[in-house]
Order: C-alpha cells, then sequence, then structure tokens
C-alpha cells in the first residue's frame, strides 16, 4: 500500500508540473523618474514573457504611490500610452494607485486627480503591498 501512495502523490505531482505553475508578483513605484516607470513596465513584460516560455504564469500587481502615482494620472503619465497597450495585451496585469496619495495631492492642489482609466485605487499604497506579500506575493522594487 505504501507504494501505491507514493505513486500517486508522484503522479500528482508530475501532473502539477506539467500543467506549469502559477507565480505572483508585486511590483512597488514610488518614484516619479520616467526611466523607473519604464523599468517596472519593462519587469512585466519581461516577467510575463519569461514565464509563459517556461510554461508557466504569472500574475502581477503593480502598486504605484507618492511620487510614482503619476504615473496613473490622466495628463501628467509619461507611460499612458505603454499602460493603455499592457492593459489590453496582458490579462495577468493589475495597477493599483494609492488613495491616501490621492487624497494627499487633492489637498496640496485643490484639484481632483483623474487617474488613468487602468487604475484602481487601493485605500494605501503600502498596505496593499503587505497584503499581497502576506498573500505569497515576491515583491520587486524596480
Amino acid at each position: 500500500m505504501k507504494h501505491l501512495i507514493t505513486a500517486a502523490a508522484l503522479l500528482a505531482a508530475t501532473s502539477a508540473y506539467a500543467e506549469g505553475v502559477t507565480h505572483k508578483v508585486a511590483i512597488h513605484v514610488d518614484d516619479n523618474d520616467p526611466r523607473v516607470l519604464n523599468m517596472a513596465l519593462n519587469n512585466v513584460q519581461n516577467l510575463t514573457s519569461y514565464y509563459e516560455e517556461q510554461g508557466d504564469s504569472v500574475v502581477v500587481e503593480l502598486v504605484a504611490y507618492g511620487p510614482g502615482l503619476h504615473m496613473f494620472v490622466q495628463g501628467k503619465s509619461p507611460v499612458a500610452d505603454r499602460i493603455s497597450t499592457m492593459h489590453l495585451e496582458m490579462e495577468n496585469l493589475t495597477f493599483s494607485a494609492c488613495g491616501n496619495t490621492i487624497a494627499g495631492m487633492e489637498k496640496r492642489t485643490g484639484e481632483k486627480v483623474t487617474l488613468l482609466p487602468e487604475a484602481t485605487v487601493t485605500p494605501s499604497g503600502v498596505a496593499r503591498l503587505v497584503a499581497l506579500q502576506e498573500e505569497g506575493y515576491s515583491y520587486v522594487r524596480p
């Protein structure tokens, strides 16, 4: 009986391996430098390509706060076109904007912050990164 359990476990492990693994990655952006913003987007594209070539998949959430939030601000984002294209092409990608940063920007400027349609608001960017890591996401900061 012991050999049957071992064989069954081996078969299950082999089947899971053949189907590929799903990797989960949180990317942290808190810098408004266009080179950093583009590097973060390059990281998403490179990770996705790499894992797909391995037969795996990847789920990526890009979380922006502080100066990095400009990445998602309508009319100010130097990477708006890339975000739009990537959003259409990559179902594995989510863009999260920090609600605390938005509130601070609106208080400072007295104007409403309008985000790119691809971005969704999370109450706190830092708390979102913590939650993602607690859910098993790997953390990357370009």
